[in-house]
């Protein structure tokens, strides 16, 4: 599956690894940095969705998403991404995903729209009150560089997601991506409650104007 990620913002924050350790599954390590475990929400526009082979279909490829996240290690020691939740305004998108990658998508009421040279993100989860997430961002400064072991590369240059089957299976999906280019983001956010911990504090915040994903399969971890 192919896609582009447009506009989109990484906030996240430090978190209690015991508070975190209920939501991942026993067969993946929490990973930490910084002597914290990590909980980020992310959000964007999807543009160009499309199966390996088929070009996007129009009105129902660009959507908005939102996904919370933490990092992970593999008993293979392969590191990645594990998606607490994720939302999209794409119902569509939403049927696809839960089918083909088993992650847990749901669907919500979404909007990523520009204002000058703002961002203005609002999601509301369909059918669960008080699951919502507001932000207002935009990019400050010049792009980064990120260096092996920083904390900006720990929090996105992950190149798998894992997921559980309907047997507890545990699964890997390749990520293939070029190396992110980000900014610091100068962000207003104002409310989180669509995660699934209490998020306190200043988050830290960056921001990517554009990144083009292949996602392949999955395949049991062995």
């Amino acid at each position: 599956m192919g896609q582009t990620l447009e506009d989109q913002l990484f906030a996240h924050w430090r978190v209690p690894l015991d508070g975190l350790r209920a939501h991942v599954p026993a067969a993946l390590e929490v990973e930490q940095h910084d002597g914290s475990a990590w909980l980020g929400i992310t959000s964007f526009r999807v543009t160009g969705l499309r199966l390996r082979g088929l070009l996007p279909v129009p009105g129902l490829s660009t959507f908005a998403q939102l996904n919370v996240r933490t990092y992970v290690r593999a008993p293979d020691g392969r590191p990645g991404v594990w998606f607490l939740s994720l939302d999209a305004s794409s119902r569509v998108a939403v049927e696809t995903a839960r089918r083909l990658y088993a992650l847990p998508y749901s669907l919500a009421r979404m909007t990523v729209d520009r204002d000058g040279t703002w961002i203005d993100c609002e999601c509301a989860r369909v059918g669960e009150r008080g699951r919502v997430f507001s932000a207002r961002y935009r990019p400050e400064g010049d792009e980064l560089r990120v260096t092996p072991g920083s904390l900006e590369a720990f929090l996105t240059e992950r190149y798998c997601l894992y997921t559980a089957g309907r047997e507890g299976t545990l699964l890997r999906a390749e990520i293939h991506h070029a190396p992110w280019r980000l900014q610091q983001a100068d962000a207003e956010v104002e409310l989180v409650s669509i995660a699934p911990l209490v998020l306190t504090g200043t988050p830290v915040c960056h921001f990517s104007r554009r990144q083009d994903f292949v996602v392949w399969p999955l395949e049991p971890v062995l």
